[in-house]
């Protein structure tokens, strides 16, 4: 049977920055990827975009969640209210039937509100999904068999810090990334960086508005090679037997 892989984010481009490789890889060795996105409802261009980055990477058709981002002068995904958000992800797990949820860990991989807001609706979902009780509006219940949280390892980080930014890490400064001990899933995606670089170049309006995506496209090319050709998971749980689960 066919694994099916279904990645939860906030922005068009996550999907390319933070499981990019995984997404190529999985849909090559002939899974099912599907992604939805929290976001992006405001801006027709970047829904474009996410349409391109997905084709990309093989992950099917935009699933929109239909909020705007903060910032657009109107109630976004962070106002929304937090039962309503998880009825919407619960509605897409229920539809799409993942064995594996991928989102981002509890700091929101770097400590962006609606990365941290994704996480948490995420989690909820997961688990509500499960249940015919909740949400029943939403599709028949259906429980996913492992879910994966994107991070980094923090010694990475901070090998890695001074090089990026050209000073090292302030006293107490809230640093991206868990402990290496916690990471329990290292994908070796260096094979589909390429792709991964590709579907990350389609989101050309965060480029020209000089995104942080731009510094990871400009990364010196050993550490592009180590900071994108690598991705990184924390299992929260596993419900299911061991093939559903992602390998290195």
């Amino acid at each position: 049977m066919r694994l099916r892989l279904l990645c939860v984010h906030a922005h068009p481009d996550d999907e390319a920055i933070w499981t990019g490789g995984t997404l190529a890889r999985y849909a090559d060795e002939g899974a099912t990827t599907a992604v939805v996105t929290c976001t992006g409802m405001e801006n027709p261009r970047r829904v474009a975009e996410l349409e391109r980055s997905l084709e990309i990477l093989g992950a099917g058709k935009p699933r929109l969640l239909g909020y705007p981002g903060s910032g657009y002068g109107v109630p976004g995904f962070l106002e929304a209210p937090f039962d309503e958000a998880v009825g919407r992800v619960v509605e897409h797990i229920r539809e799409f039937r993942p064995d594996v949820v991928l989102t981002y860990d509890g700091y929101g991989a770097y400590g962006h509100p609606e990365h941290i807001r994704t996480h948490r609706v995420t989690l909820a979902a997961v688990e509500a999904a499960g249940y015919d009780q909740l949400y029943q509006d939403a599709g028949t219940a259906w429980r996913t068999r492992a879910l994966y949280l994107v991070t980094v390892p923090r010694s990475l980080v901070l090998a890695q810090w001074q090089k990026v930014f050209g000073a090292p890490p302030e006293p107490g400064q809230a640093m991206l990334g868990i402990p290496d001990e916690e990471i329990t899933t290292h994908l070796d995606v260096g094979p589909w960086v390429e792709r991964k670089l590709a579907a990350m170049r389609a989101h050309e309006s965060e480029i020209e508005r000089g995104a942080s995506l731009n510094m990871l496209l400009s990364l010196p090319d050993d550490l592009r090679a180590l900071a994108l050709g690598n991705e990184w998971y924390r299992r929260l749980s596993h419900t299911g037997p061991r093939e559903s689960a992602l390998s290195a």
